[in-house]
């Protein structure tokens, strides 16, 4: 059975990934920060469904946790055969009121968990044979976002970590990918009004928000095809394009 460990897997986009990695019959271990209240409820309500994820605790912006981490989930499963870099925070504020404070933990997580994540995995994955890193982008990562610009410059340093890393490890079979969500209905965007959101949903040609489970639909299918890297398949609806 395939191993999968999705950062951020307790809520909101990431609680989706995990949910569909499980019933694609993964082993699933979900990573979680800070509320650990919410991460028990999820992984008590995959149980109820008969699922058995496995709850790991870390900041993936801290090198000592994230190496912790990953000995760990090494010791109980032996391998990892695709990691997901979900774990996410934004500030939404305009530049004059961001503090470099600001700007260095939304990078420290954002932009520093996906390396440091993708830098414990890479061994382990090359010794198996291949493997897969997904880091989940944003469509403001390739357009920008008023208002959002360290949020924005970080996802765009992820979008081009995956272009890098997926030319390093592609000789070794580790595939290294990007999904680029959209908008979508999620609590980071509970800040916007009614009006934004309808202004922003006018601009979709879909004509609704995104859900969790497009964006990890989107992962899986990465996941599974084995022929694809280097990529940043962006799950919009035609926003932005």
């Amino acid at each position: 059975m395939k191993t999968v460990l999705v950062t951020g897997g307790t809520k909101g986009i990431g609680k989706a990934i995990s949910q569909e990695f499980l019933q694609q019959g993964y082993e699933v271990i979900l990573n979680y920060c800070h509320d650990e209240e919410a991460a028990l409820a999820a992984q008590e309500e995959f149980n109820e469904q008969g699922y058995c994820p496995v709850l790991m605790r870390a900041d993936v912006s801290d090198e000592a946790q994230v190496r912790d981490m990953f000995k760990e989930v090494f010791r109980i499963y032996g391998r990892i055969d695709v990691l997901v870099n979900n774990a996410g925070i934004s500030v939404v504020r305009v530049i004059q009121d961001t503090s470099l404070e600001d700007w260095n933990r939304v990078f420290a997580v954002n932009a520093g968990g996906v390396f440091l994540c993708s830098r414990e995995v890479a061994d382990n994955m090359i010794c198996n044979g291949g493997g897969c890193i997904i880091n989940v982008g944003s469509i403001w990562g390739e357009v920008g976002a008023s208002c959002e610009v360290a949020y924005s410059a970080t996802k765009g340093a992820v979008i081009a970590f995956t272009k890098a890393l997926a030319k390093e490890l592609a000789p070794s079979f580790v595939r290294v990918n990007c999904v680029s969500p959209g908008v979508i209905d999620t609590e980071m965007n509970a800040h916007l009004s009614d009006v934004e959101m309808e202004d922003l949903i006018s601009e979709i040609p879909l004509g609704r928000l995104g859900t969790g489970e497009d964006i990890a639909k989107a992962c899986v299918f990465l996941a599974e095809n084995g022929y694809i890297t280097g990529e940043v398949l962006s799950v919009g609806g035609g926003f932005a394009k």
